[in-house]
């Protein structure tokens, strides 16, 4: 799913990006492109961010497996965080 237009950044590089370290709407911004030209999609990237953070913060260390295989189609990525 693309969440940026104006990039062609897809939900999946957001999650790419929280997954390598970034921790805020504003360090996703930056690493990723995305809502930095006309700021459209940057309600849509808090949300993505915050609820993705969310869904990684509610999980045992052991479940990161299950939530991979269970997100898979709804393109979340967060093998990074598994070590």
């Amino acid at each position: 799913m693309i969440v940026c237009q104006c990039k062609a950044i897809s939900a999946s590089t957001v999650y790419d990006a929280v997954d390598t370290g970034a921790s805020s709407l504003g360090q996703v911004c930056r690493s990723t492109g995305a809502g930095t030209d006309c700021g459209c999609c940057v309600f849509a990237l808090k949300d993505l961010v915050c609820d993705y953070q969310n869904r990684l913060a509610h999980l045992p260390s052991a479940g990161l497996v299950l939530l991979l295989e269970a997100n898979n189609e709804a393109g979340f990525s967060a093998s990074r965080r598994a070590s």
